[in-house]
């Protein structure tokens, strides 16, 4: 005698119910956490980043000791516009037009992706996208860090206003060996607080992105793109 579609329903029901809850609590945390750390992200400087913690943790495992990057945060209106256009000019120049994402350098990236550097992950990240990476997420290139990028970029460009975006940027990115911020870049490289770094200087400390632990301000290929930058400084919209 086969089940009528009654209890076969009957005993499905508590299952699918289950499903539910799961799935809603997911929808919860997927949406909720994001949210939240956006939202704080307007009223709380970053006491610390993944990316920090793992220098620290690199560091500690070279030299047998245990010291915190050096990192200091810089309100945006303490630093001169230099530093701020230079971060533009170097690593985003629609950042004030766009909501998150630049498609024509994320296709430019595709394209590179499926071509000659077959398989290969490159750079076509916006500011936004490089915040929601350094505050929140991890260094090493994967699809899953880039799916959660960009989920974390598109609650950063809901939530968090583009000054305060620009204003994490420049104070959290790593700017030299265990260095991190435009205040410890400008106190490691040149020796003086970011508030006095003159326009060439700001250039040649955002030209070190991306490989800040490489390159110095007197890197061959920093000085030329230190110098594309400075003739090519945008205006802000303040």
């Amino acid at each position: 005698m086969t089940d009528q579609p009654q209890q076969v329903w009957a005993r499905k029901r508590p299952a699918l119910s289950r499903l539910w809850v799961k799935l809603l609590v997911f929808l919860a945390l997927a949406c909720g956490v994001p949210a939240c750390q956006c939202a704080l992200l307007n009223v709380i400087d970053p006491p610390l980043t993944e990316t920090m913690l793992a220098r620290a943790i690199e560091n500690a495992w070279a030299t047998g000791e245990w010291q915190w990057p050096a990192y200091q945060f810089v309100p945006l209106g303490e630093l001169p516009r230099s530093v701020l256009t230079s971060a533009i000019a170097s690593e985003d120049r629609k950042f004030f037009s766009h909501h998150g994402f630049d498609m024509p350098a994320i296709r430019r990236a595709w394209r590179a992706y499926n071509g000659h550097e077959k398989g290969k992950l490159i750079g076509g990240s916006t500011i936004s996208q490089q915040v929601a990476r350094n505050a929140f997420l991890w260094q090493h290139r994967s699809w899953v860090r880039k799916g959660l990028e960009a989920w974390y970029t598109i609650w950063l460009e809901l939530l968090v206003p583009k000054r305060r975006i620009l204003e994490v940027y420049v104070n959290v990115a790593e700017m030299g060996p265990m260095t991190f911020g435009i205040e410890a870049g400008a106190q490691h490289w040149y020796h003086k607080s970011a508030t006095d770094l003159k326009p060439a200087e700001s250039a040649h400390l955002l030209a070190l992105l991306p490989s800040p632990r490489l390159w110095t301000p007197k890197t061959p290929y920093v000085e030329s793109r230190a110098r594309w930058i400075l003739g090519s400084m945008p205006k802000l919209p303040w």
